[in-house]
């Protein structure tokens, strides 16, 4: 496990060098709130991590359901009974199996790896606009129905799961990146993942931090860049479904 840190954000990256797998720790006055959950064996190290801090882990705060990203969920929740769950109300349905689509959900499938097996249940179901400590939530649909990202402002961090990722390249979810193709191949709607990366950009972030990659340092350009080629894709593939 690789450890990185800027501001208040602790970045626990697992097999950072061949397929990281990343989850974060924001610092709190006198707790943390841990950001996605990792892989199955990931609960060790996030809790070491923590006692190196010096603060108790008293939220579990989910960006999506997909199992790189809940992976240590339940022996967390084990070992930290009291600190609370949260998720989107969507990926809840997810959290436990659930693919079938919502009425007013365009119809794509749902891709990617999802639990089957998890046991623990959320306490709260987030919102556009929650708050979680310092961090804002937002509601960022595409890699997952219910994917959402938060926002420090404090620092102008941006933690945002999947919605874009930096290892192979800065990518928005859903367009491929051939070094790491696998949140691309793991996306739900691209359109809607597209929407989502514009609100983002909007923030004007100074730092991105995403569930595959480093901490990104200014990171606008990039993801102006990654909006464009995504949008361009898009449209290329739509021109030629009119052709077919």
């Amino acid at each position: 496990m690789r450890v990185s840190n800027i501001h208040q954000i602790f970045q626990l990256s697992f097999m950072p060098r061949l397929f990281p797998v990343n989850c974060y720790l924001v610092e709190e006055a006198t707790e943390l709130t841990l950001i996605d959950a990792a892989l199955p064996y990931s609960d060790k190290g996030i809790l070491q991590a923590a006692e190196r801090i010096g603060k108790p882990i008293t939220r579990i705060v989910l960006t999506h359901a997909h199992d790189d990203h809940v992976g240590a969920l339940d022996k967390l929740k084990a070992r930290l009974p009291k600190a609370k769950v949260y998720i989107s109300a969507r990926d809840a349905k997810l959290l436990h199996g659930d693919t079938s689509l919502e009425a007013e959900e365009p119809t794509a499938p749902i891709r990617g790896s999802v639990p089957k097996k998890v046991k623990t249940s959320p306490d709260f179901h987030l919102q556009e606009g929650d708050l979680i400590g310092s961090l804002l939530a937002l509601s960022t649909p595409g890699h997952t129905p219910g994917s959402m990202s938060f926002f420090d402002p404090r620092s102008k961090t941006l933690i945002a799961g999947d919605a874009f990722q930096i290892r192979g390249g800065i990518a928005v979810s859903g367009t491929m990146k051939p070094w790491f193709p696998f949140p691309a191949m793991a996306t739900w709607h691209k359109q809607s993942a597209l929407s989502s990366a514009k609100r983002l950009a909007a923030l004007q972030p100074t730092t991105l931090a995403v569930g595959h990659g480093g901490l990104l340092a200014n990171p606008l350009p990039a993801m102006q860049q990654a909006i464009a080629e995504a949008k361009t894709a898009i449209e290329r593939s739509v021109q030629y479904a009119a052709r077919s």
